[in-house]
């Protein structure tokens, strides 16, 4: 029996594949710090949990419609109000099995064969599956430390094909943590509008990146365009990674061709979840996630100050998600060698930048380290490398005298 020529050639997540890696050194007995999922270690809010519990009393718990429960789109579109300053019709959002499932239905239904897709190198992996699930072509722009490895419109502009459907942009972006300065995004925006496609603006990490100069909270995509896509989730703002919860705030042209598509791909997501994660929204939770957004801050200025005393560089400084991406030449390895020995031989994962970026782009120069552990572990991984570089540099200086033996035996 065959496979799909999809089955075959899917490329696999390493991230995943090093976090399996991971549990099974944890699971010999080794200590393992884990800085290569983008998983904070808060967990829900309480009052999250809380309500999770109450919600499990055996009360009946048939499908909400397919794009979500009304109470929590709710919800949802109060918070825009409330913390962005944005009013979004509750119609407009569907909830969907996490920002995962959003993506794949805002793609089902903005890309054919032969669609041509934009996105940044380096950018979060699964996208360019999804594309090419649908037929699409995912063509990956080069982004440099000067663009903040953002999409620019000028970049845009040149990559522009006849075929151009979309145009996805993430901001903050996984792998970088760096966000698109809002004028930029507005101007990249505008030009993608008037061309007639489709601007899908993946703000997933939004609340947990920098408050603007005013101190107000970063602003979302929508504040100015409206008409924008939005794939946001409740995993990393909120902790609730393996709750699978996420939405997607989609123009009315989309709205009933995405909920005919949920419908049939997902039926709807998950009722006792979505009842839970109303209480996102109390003010106790969004002050608990309030000061965790604070303590990832610190946590960042650690892991900076950490790898620059260790001598790895870190291009460009991130101002949101939980993530740092660092260049390893000067260990005079590759990104994947840099990885595998990391997690062999001193016990701390990291995830390689072939996950991200192409060949030519940061994949073989560049790590991702995420800082959505405690500041204990983060600390103790800092360590880690550090004794990993100075092995390296031993072994280094150890091949470079042996040479040197050699040659000044050699007869001449």
């Amino acid at each position: 029996m065959k496979l799909s020529q999809r089955a075959e050639t899917t490329e696999p997540f390493h991230a995943l594949a090093i976090g399996q890696r991971a549990a099974e050194l944890a699971a010999q007995g080794h200590h393992v710090v884990r800085l290569s999922i983008g998983e904070p270690d808060f967990g829900a809010p309480p009052e999250v949990l809380a309500a999770l519990r109450d919600v499990a009393d055996g009360r009946p718990l048939p499908y909400t419609p397919a794009l979500g429960l009304p109470e929590l789109r709710a919800a949802i579109a109060r918070n825009y109000r409330d913390r962005h300053g944005v009013d979004v019709d509750p119609a407009r959002i569907a909830v969907t099995s996490g920002a995962s499932a959003a993506l794949l239905l805002v793609l089902a239904a903005t890309v054919d064969p032969g669609d041509d897709v934009l996105l940044a190198d380096p950018s979060y992996p699964c996208n360019r599956q999804l594309i090419s699930t649908f037929g699409g072509r995912a063509l990956t722009l080069p982004t440099t430390p000067q663009d903040r490895y953002q999409l620019s419109t000028d970049a845009v502009r040149r990559a522009w094909t006849p075929a151009t459907s979309v145009v996805m942009v993430a901001s903050p972006s996984n792998p970088t943590g760096t966000s698109v300065a809002p004028a930029e995004l507005a101007a990249l925006c505008a030009e993608v509008a008037a061309r007639d496609a489709w601007r899908v603006v993946d703000e997933i990490y939004l609340d947990l990146a920098d408050p603007a100069p005013d101190g107000t909270p970063a602003r979302t995509v929508l504040a100015a365009d409206p008409d924008a896509v939005v794939v946001s989730s409740f995993s990393k703002y909120f902790g609730m990674t393996g709750w699978r919860l996420g939405w997607a705030v989609l123009p009315p042209a989309l709205v009933e061709p995405v909920e005919r598509l949920a419908q049939n791909y997902f039926i709807a997501a998950s009722t006792p979840l979505q009842q839970a994660a109303l209480a996102c929204y109390t003010p106790a939770s969004l002050a608990v996630c309030e000061e965790r957004r604070l303590e990832f801050a610190a946590r960042r200025r650690l892991v900076l100050d950490g790898l620059d005393a260790l001598g790895l560089p870190v291009p460009v400084v991130p101002d949101g998600a939980f993530y740092v991406y660092f260049d390893v030449r000067s260990s005079g390895l590759d990104a994947w060698e840099f990885c595998a020995r990391a997690l062999a031989e001193h016990h701390v994962a990291l995830t390689p930048g072939r996950d991200f970026a192409s060949a030519q782009g940061t994949a073989q120069t560049h790590v991702r380290l995420s800082y959505a552990a405690s500041r204990e572990e983060l600390t103790e991984g800092l360590r880690r490398i550090g004794e990993f570089l100075s092995a390296l540099s031993a072994t280094s200086i150890s091949a470079s005298r042996a040479r040197s033996t050699r040659a000044s035996a050699t007869p001449r």
